[in-house]
Order: structure tokens, then sequence, then C-alpha cells
């Protein structure tokens, strides 16, 4: 029964990603227009061209939740072809990687010469899987395709992409860890970057936080602290495009992204802040989430080259 509270505290998230997918099908259509031309990648082995291929629900972990889908572009090379790490979102305890199909497949038009990986991972359901798994299942999932970089013909340039608790996590895979791979850029559309501030912004939702974090921020520093990923910025961290909506019912533009971007702009790291003043928790419409791709692939086209 405790538990319900949660699931009904961020049931919010998971509305707004429904609405997520309808409209991405609709930007997807518009994006067409927008489309640049690039070089195919070369094969590896001097013979016949090598096809595209789509691998789904394989495992990187024993959990029946460790599973991602795999779209591999054609004519790929371990030495051009480069990684996009997609992580869903809905508030830590729901979601799954098909909210993200329709941006897959935006995203496989608009940068051919990307593999992307569209992982799950385990869901927060208290008192099992609370944080940090879903921050080391991302880990894993990143280790594993570093580690079959041969397997999937796929080289050493990875981009985390997620959104909301996605780019949660996606911001905290690229900024704390470096080893065996360190991320080239992410994108984040609005993620949390503050923990505390996410505790004290949401007064309703604390149970829920206090549920995933094992605490609160005054019992349980260590744990806000080390799940915030404004906490691991330094001169060295990956550029970073941010995407943040000013009506923003869950995830507060100023106290999460403002927050995220100045402490980037304080460190000397590359990044660009797309704010949406009408914006809500992506429930955005066509024209918006088209600006929005024209950005990530401008970012991308030019910060990891």
């Amino acid at each position: 029964m405790i538990f319900l509270g949660i699931l009904c505290l961020f049931s919010g998230f998971k509305r707004r990603f429904m609405k997520l997918k309808t409209l991405l099908l609709v930007s997807f259509s518009a994006s067409l227009l927008f489309l640049v031309s690039c070089k195919k990648d070369d094969t590896t082995t001097g013979g016949d061209p090598i096809a595209a291929k789509t691998i789904l629900n394989v495992s990187y972990g024993t959990d029946p939740l460790q599973k991602m889908d795999i779209y591999l572009p054609a004519n790929r090379s371990v030495t051009s072809t480069k990684v996009i790490i997609m992580v869903h979102g809905g508030g830590w305890i729901q979601g799954d990687k098909s909210d993200f199909t329709t941006m897959v497949d935006t995203l496989k038009k608009r940068l051919p010469g990307y593999a992307i990986f569209n992982i799950n991972y385990r869901l927060a359901a208290w008192p099992a899987n609370i944080f940090p798994t879903q921050e080391l299942d991302v880990k894993a999932a990143t280790e594993f395709i570093y580690g079959n970089r041969s397997t999937y013909l796929v080289g050493d340039k990875f981009v985390m992409l997620g959104a909301s608790a996605g780019g949660h996590l996606s911001l905290l895979q690229a900024y704390k860890y470096s080893s065996p791979v360190k991320v080239k850029a992410v994108v984040d559309f609005f993620g949390p970057t503050d923990m505390v501030a996410m505790y004290n912004d949401a007064p309703a939702s604390q149970p829920a936080y206090m549920l995933l974090l094992s605490g609160t921020p005054a019992s349980n520093p260590t744990m806000y602290s080390q799940s915030s990923p404004v906490n691991y910025i330094t001169a060295t961290t990956c550029p970073t495009i941010i995407i943040q909506g000013g009506a923003d019912p869950l995830v507060n533009a100023t106290t999460q992204s403002v927050a995220l971007k100045n402490k980037l702009t304080t460190a000397s790291v590359v990044n660009e802040y797309v704010f949406y003043p009408a914006g809500g928790h992506g429930d955005w419409d066509a024209a918006t989430y088209t600006d929005a791709f024209n950005k990530i692939q401008a970012f991308l086209t030019v910060n990891v080259p």
C-alpha cells in the first residue's frame, strides 16, 4: 500500500510520456523536411556493404527488465559508427523503452551514422530496486555495449539521451563515469539534476522521494548528493544540451535545468539551453519537437565529430 503512494505521486510522468509518443509521431513526419545528407560509414570488410539491422530485447543482465533494443545502421564500422544510448523516463518507477519507439525513428533519419541502443532498466518498486539500482543498470548497459563493439561494429563515441527520469540517469552516466568509456555528449530532456531541490520543490512528493532515496536530504545527505548530476560537473564534463519547458509542473526549470546550465557554464563546459516558455513536461506540440530535434542534430554534429 505504501508504494501505491509513489505510483500516484509520479503518475504525471507517465501521462505526459503517452502524449509525448503521439506528438513525436507527428514531429517525425515534419522532421523529414529538415534532413541533412550524411556520408555513409565505410565497411570494415572491404567486401559487400553491411546491411542495417534491428535486434530486439537483447539482455545486458540477468533481470527481465535488463534488456535493450538495438538499431544498427548500414555500412557501420568500429572506426566511424557512433552510439546513442536512450534512457526512457517514468519517474524511476514506470515507463518502457517502447515509449521511445517513434523517437528512435526520428533519430535514425536525422543521424543515420549512429547506432541506437534503447534500454530498459529495473524500476523502483519499494522496497525492491530503490536507488541507485536504476543508475547502476544504465552503467551496466553502457559497459555491455562498449564491450561488444566488435560484435555490433560500432565505435567508441558514445552519446547519452534521456527524458525526465531518463534524462537524470543519462546525466549521471555521462558525468560520473569515465571508464571503460567517457561519454562524448549528453542530450537531456527536462531531467532532474539536483535531488535536494527536487525534494524541496514538491512537498506532496516528498514521501515518494523518501522511499526512492532511502530518507530525506537531512537523514541521508549522501544519497541525495550522489544522485544529483550537478555535483559531478568538472572542466572535463562532456558537452550537454538541455531541453526544458517553462511550464513543467514536475521538473522546475529554474532549480533544475537552469541550475545545471549555470554550473556547466561556470566550469567552462560546452552547453546549450533550449527553453520553451509554454512547454510542459514533454507534452509539447509537433513544431516544438521539430525545433528541439533540429537543435539536437546541430549540437551533436558540432560536438561529436
